[in-house]
């Protein structure tokens, strides 16, 4: 049967009650259910655009009225060992979640709520009848696809891994690895899983919809039956699809921009396969996203129901129509309801004797969707193009022997001076011959070469020329020295005679022969090199390990082995004399190296005066000179020495700062009022400032301050001076 398709129209939300309603159901007859959905077409409003599917539901059905007439039916089915699947398909705010999953209310309970109650009903019903015989076991799968990758949803978010979890394909099924599965004993059991599930499920608010689904939600319900030894296994899957978006109107964000190009992705590869089922064409692109692997709309085998949601109101009027253009194309394909087999309980086969050739090969199975190939017109009339056409000869495995292919006349050879050929001989070997006879050949061909070929089952003949390949390399090479000696004979006089030409290219064997030699030592050294040097390395790093464990012993020594890696190595010849100085093998006056030495850099303000800080530089002397470095100039001080007395601006600043007042101490350039306040604090903790030891008595002590640096005392200077 082809796939169920029900259209849905949403009722109207609070805000919507003032807006224009477009679509509509109606019925094909007088008395009979909806199956019409009319909406208006968007550049004529005169005229309508009819769509009709297998049942639609107004705006006044129930929750309970839909499953009733839909998925209740179906219920049977899946405990006769067939698979059932349902899925939500609409845009974006037209109700897919509700359909599916519904409120926390008893009567606005959703499709897979009430699904998981019947199937809890009736296995216990089933339980009662067989007097505890068949036992029927649930267990359920729940995933969610977000931006094209798998997450499973009854796992926490803290376990997920960025790329998901992968699919598989085996005995025709699209399977996800590793997913988690939990047994179900009651409907309680259910509840709570699904509840805790969907907290993890990926949801957002957009302009049209407050808790907008960014991911597709697949449930599956495993139901397995037992009978003694015989188990039956069918499956129910409902699917919540995300609805596509059109970023236009629904204001997306950096994120959620990213979440609607996934999902409008994976949406346009499902109608794109529902328009290659259509069409009948012989590839679907069900694996260029990974939402259509999972669903395989028309190889799955069972039943399914597509629930189509709509939006009544106008401004979603074209997005209305494409969802309808794509749901009808949907009715058209064909699915097999297969039940599934039953597997009995026994001991492992064993695999001896599997082998061999008497073993029969299986047939060749049918193509998944074969019955989905010629649904096409397009099909069909080719097929009825070909019809005229003879068919093409193909055998295999023929009991007939082929008759064998007439002998053609062997060419006459012509026996010119000029054009000497060898003549071409096939022949089969023994071997090939008696085997020909065994086993199945395909149809003669008629043979390409002008020589007899001798029948396949006659016997080996004698070869018609007797002349070998090596007498006619002798005659080939004997006219050839003839006609290149006439020719040097013409242009060369008879008296002299030529020397041999092999010289030259002796010469040039012999230069390109010394170039790959000295090609091969270049290599060969440079790999030597480098390995020298990754020993070197780690004999160097086996040292300072030892360093770091106090054993100075097994330091010196690593140090030494590595010396004839790093000749020369100045540091590293310092290294070893100085744990030779300190292992008392050396005299501090035989070391030859260059010791360094420590020099106290004093930093200085822009007129020379000593700004009271120091650092230590190391310098070699003995190896090079160290370039004079260039002093940044200093605005911070107007000549003023620390020993003497403070300019005006100077005292300005410092009385400024001695004050302690948090407004002036704000009004400096470069003091904000948190760096303000921890200046405060900090001369506070100095003391109360009554005492000169206390008080900041110039700006090398200003710096030091802790937050207080040269480039914040060079900005509050400087402002002091703008303002006088």
């Amino acid at each position: 049967m082809s796939v169920r398709v029900v259209a849905r129209i949403r009722p109207l939300l609070e805000k919507e009650l003032d807006k224009d309603v477009i679509v509509s159901a109606d019925r094909a007859q007088d008395g009979k259910p909806l199956s019409i959905v009319k909406i208006p077409n968007p550049k004529n409003e005169s005229e309508e655009f009819s769509f009709a599917f297998n049942s639609v539901y107004d705006r006044a059905t129930t929750q309970e009225e839909l499953f009733t007439s839909e998925v209740a039916p179906h219920m049977k089915a899946l405990f006769q060992g067939y698979d059932v699947t349902i899925f939500a398909y609409g845009v974006t705010g037209t109700g897919k979640t509700h359909t599916m999953r519904g409120g926390l209310k008893l009567a606005e309970r959703g499709v897979i709520p009430r699904l998981l109650s019947n199937v809890f009903r009736r296995g216990k019903k089933i339980a009662k009848e067989t007097n505890g015989e068949t036992t029927v076991a649930v267990a359920l799968s729940y995933y969610e696809i977000y931006n094209d990758k798998v997450y499973d949803l009854l796992e926490p978010p803290e376990k997920r891994t960025p790329s998901g979890i992968p699919l598989r394909e085996k005995d025709g099924k699209t399977i996800v690895v590793g997913l988690s599965e939990r047994s179900c004993e009651d409907l309680k059991d259910f509840e709570r899983l699904y509840i805790e599930a969907n907290n993890n499920r990926v949801t957002a608010a957009t302009k049209l919809n407050a808790h907008s689904s960014r991911s597709h939600a697949i449930l599956r319900v495993k139901v397995t039956q037992t009978t003694g030894d015989m188990v039956r296994e069918s499956t129910a899957s409902a699917i919540d699809l995300a609805g596509s978006e059109d970023n236009r109107r629904t204001d997306n964000g950096k994120e959620r921009l990213v979440e609607s190009a996934a999902i409008n992705k994976s949406l346009f590869v499902l109608s794109q396969c529902i328009d290659a089922i259509s069409r009948g064409d012989k590839r679907i692109p069900y694996r260029e996203s990974k939402m259509t692997r999972i669903l395989s709309l028309g190889q799955n085998n069972g039943i399914t129901i597509m629930i189509l949601n709509l939006a009544p109101i106008r401004s979603y009027h074209l997005d209305t129509i494409s969802s309808l253009n794509v749901s009808s194309r949907a009715k058209r394909i064909e699915v097999r309801e297969i039940e599934n087999e039953v597997v009995f309980k026994q001991p492992p086969r064993s695999t001896t004797g599997l082998g061999g050739p008497n073993v029969l090969r299986q047939p060749l199975r049918p193509l998944a969707n074969a019955h989905n190939v010629a649904t096409g017109v397009v099909l069909a009339a080719k097929a009825a193009e070909k019809a005229d056409k003879p068919a093409k000869a193909f055998m295999v495995y023929t009991d007939k022997k082929p008759a064998a292919a007439p002998a053609r006349p062997v060419a006459a050879l012509a026996n010119t001076s000029s054009k000497l050929q060898p003549p071409t001989i096939i022949t089969k070997r023994s071997s090939d011959v008696a085997d020909s006879l065994l086993r199945p050949s395909k149809l003669a061909r008629p043979t390409q070469i002008g020589l007899a070929r001798p029948p396949a089952a006659a016997p080996p003949k004698e070869p018609q020329l007797s002349i070998s390949a090596a007498q006619i390399e002798a005659m080939v090479e004997k006219k050839v020295a003839e006609i290149l000696a006439s020719r040097a004979a013409e242009i060369i006089p008879a008296v002299t005679t030529p020397e041999p030409a092999a010289q030259p290219k002796d010469e040039i064997s012999e230069e390109v022969k010394r170039r790959l030699e000295a090609l091969e030592r270049r290599i060969e050294k440079e790999s030597r090199g480098e390995d020298g040097r990754s020993e070197g390395l780690r004999l160097l790093l086996q040292a300072r390990q030892a360093k770091e464990r106090g054993d100075d012993e097994g330091a010196l020594r690593f140090y030494e082995s590595a010396l004839p890696y790093f000749p020369g190595q100045a540091k590293l010849l310092g290294k070893i004399e100085k744990l030779k100085i300190k292992l008392g093998r050396m005299a501090p006056e035989e070391r030859t190296t260059p010791r360094k030495t420590k020099k106290m850099m004093v930093l200085r303000d822009e007129d020379g005066e000593n700004d009271g800080t120091e650092a230590d530089v190391e310098d070699d002397v003995p190896l090079r000179q160290r370039k004079p470095s260039k002093k940044k100039i200093s605005k911070s001080s107007d000549g003023e020495d620390n020993m003497g007395p403070a300019s005006p601006k100077t005292q300005q600043l410092l009385d400024i700062v001695n004050s302690r007042d948090l407004a002036l101490i704000k009004g400096l350039h470069g003091f904000g009022a948190k760096k303000a306040q921890d200046l405060v604090d900090v001369l506070t903790l100095k003391g109360d400032g009554s005492d000169e030891v206390n008080k900041i008595a110039s700006l090398s002590q200003l710096r030091m301050l802790p937050g207080i640096g040269t480039r914040t005392v060079e900005r509050a200077y400087e402002g002091l001076a703008l303002e006088v």
